[in-house]
């Protein structure tokens, strides 16, 4: 039997042990995933139409970014971005799933690419679930489906809203839509939520099953991966939101009073998600970001002083906006110009998880903490963008691009072409200067060229079937719901 002054170091020892778990408890994650939201739709980055107070209020707790882009100018590269800290043409998924259409009397043929996420990869989640994380996947997944690639297969404990559609048929419960299968004609369901109740809107539904998820969650620590449906079509929102933006005149309007409001009720979802942090007092041990998977539908909003819109690879469909709040280490309030993309994200939340970084995993993500915390540069070189496809998209051509510095060039692959611009005076990308840059032009496309050799970029074949001076089949009106 140990002597009682033994006894009582040793409770002394655990004691103090205890204490240091308790404090050292690895802090939670909350990972906001807005789909289609312009780099200009909340105030914060300066607009003036969108109602987004918990969004901007975010913003001056943490660090806002103004020159954060998307892995990808659609949805699925990018979120796989998120989620694998790999560039969509090292991953070989470079276009929305499960797309591949591209019109038989094309120039080319649209490049190879995966139809799910590959489950080679090891994901945040898994990462994060190996260390301890409790995880949840809460809405849009879209980089795969049934019987393999759903968020349960990449490391979720949790999936609630996602299977392999990028859209719902409908906002509203029973959310189904009105389209028929082509194989038995039968109308498709897209309903996962079979016990909601008449009038019961997507967004906020998603938004009550993260804040039972972090309630359920509080004693231990948890990953919420929270990719929202909204703002992507179809574009429906509750009618008394949209009513008060439809009072605004025209000419004041940024964009749709639809979608207007479908952005507010994601400013709610964000308001609503801090205020449950706040209440059972994770608000300290929580990260939040806030980010899109691309640029702001061309048929929604308006993406100026930025040039197109989601599906080209100028700023307005690449460009997105970021608000990172890490309390303690983030600064507060502060702007960074500092060129970031998706694929940082995946170092970040292990560095603040106090995990290892996993550089074989996220070999194209920098953790950004020095960035949040000191205004560090991350002394990266250059920024990529591959895209062999053919979209129907405004503006969206198969292309590839790279950012050095303030110098930004897109090379076309049909129609072959180059483009040359200075963001640092030329944001809205009017002025190309290729030809009055030769050297400049020539530089940037031997680093874009070698870097799609060093990851592995699928290009896009010649098309056999194609005949010279044979126009291609008129593209179809993208039809978008009021």
């Amino acid at each position: 039997m140990k002597h009682p002054l033994v006894r009582l170091i040793l409770l002394c020892i655990a004691l103090h042990s205890a204490a240091g778990a308790a404090e050292g408890r690895r802090p939670n994650i909350v990972l906001f995933l807005i789909d289609d939201l312009g780099w200009r739709d909340i105030g914060a980055n300066g607009s003036t139409y969108f109602q987004t107070p918990n969004i901007d209020r975010l913003a001056r707790e943490g660090v806002r970014f103004t020159d954060a882009y998307a892995a990808c100018a659609v949805c699925s590269p990018t979120r796989a971005a998120v989620l694998t800290g790999k560039y969509p043409a090292r991953l070989l998924l470079t276009d929305w799933l499960p797309n591949g259409r591209w019109d038989p009397k094309s120039r080319l043929r649209s490049a190879r690419f995966v139809r799910s996420l590959p489950l080679e990869e090891i994901t945040l989640a898994e990462a994060l679930r190996e260390g301890g994380y409790r995880t949840a996947s809460i809405g849009k997944w879209h980089l795969g489906g049934e019987p393999f690639s759903l968020p349960e297969h990449h490391g979720f404990d949790l999936n609630i809203g996602g299977n392999a559609h990028g859209a719902p048929g409908d906002f509203f419960f029973p959310y189904e839509g009105n389209w028929a299968i082509p194989t038995t004609g039968q109308r498709a369901r897209w309903n996962v939520f079979p016990d909601g109740k008449p009038g019961e809107y997507l967004t906020d539904r998603l938004t009550a099953e993260a804040v039972k998820f972090i309630r359920d969650s509080r004693e231990r620590p948890f990953f919420l991966y929270f990719p929202h449906y909204a703002v992507h079509t179809p574009l429906q929102a509750k009618p008394a939101v949209v009513a008060k933006y439809e009072r605004v005149p025209e000419a004041q309007r940024q964009g749709k009073p639809v979608y207007a409001a479908m952005v507010e009720s994601i400013d709610d979802s964000v308001g609503r998600v801090l205020e449950t942090l706040r209440e059972l007092g994770l608000e300290k041990d929580t990260l939040v970001i806030f980010t899109s998977d691309n640029g702001g539908f061309y048929n929604a909003t308006s993406n100026a002083p930025l040039r197109a819109n989601k599906g080209a690879h100028y700023e307005g469909g690449i460009r997105v906006p970021l608000i990172i709040k890490w309390p303690g280490v983030a600064r507060a309030g502060a702007v960074s110009e500092e060129p970031v993309i998706s694929t940082d994200l995946y170092p970040t939340c292990l560095a603040a998880a106090g995990l290892p970084a996993r550089p074989n995993q996220h070999v194209d993500g920098r953790s950004l903490q020095q960035v949040l915390a000191q205004g560090a540069l991350l002394g990266r070189d250059s920024l990529f963008w591959h895209f062999p496809h053919y979209n129907d998209h405004p503006h969206s051509v198969p292309s590839g691009v790279v950012r050095h510095g303030s110098w930004k060039l897109i090379e076309t692959f049909d129609p072959e072409g180059v483009e040359l611009y200075n963001l640092a005076d030329d944001l809205g990308e009017t002025r190309n200067l290729a030809t009055v840059e030769p050297a400049r032009t020539a530089d940037l496309r031997r680093k874009l060229e070698a870097w799609r050799r060093a990851v592995g970029a699928e290009m896009m074949p010649p098309n056999p079937d194609y005949v010279a001076g044979e126009a291609p089949a008129p593209k179809k009106k993208r039809k978008v719901a009021k």
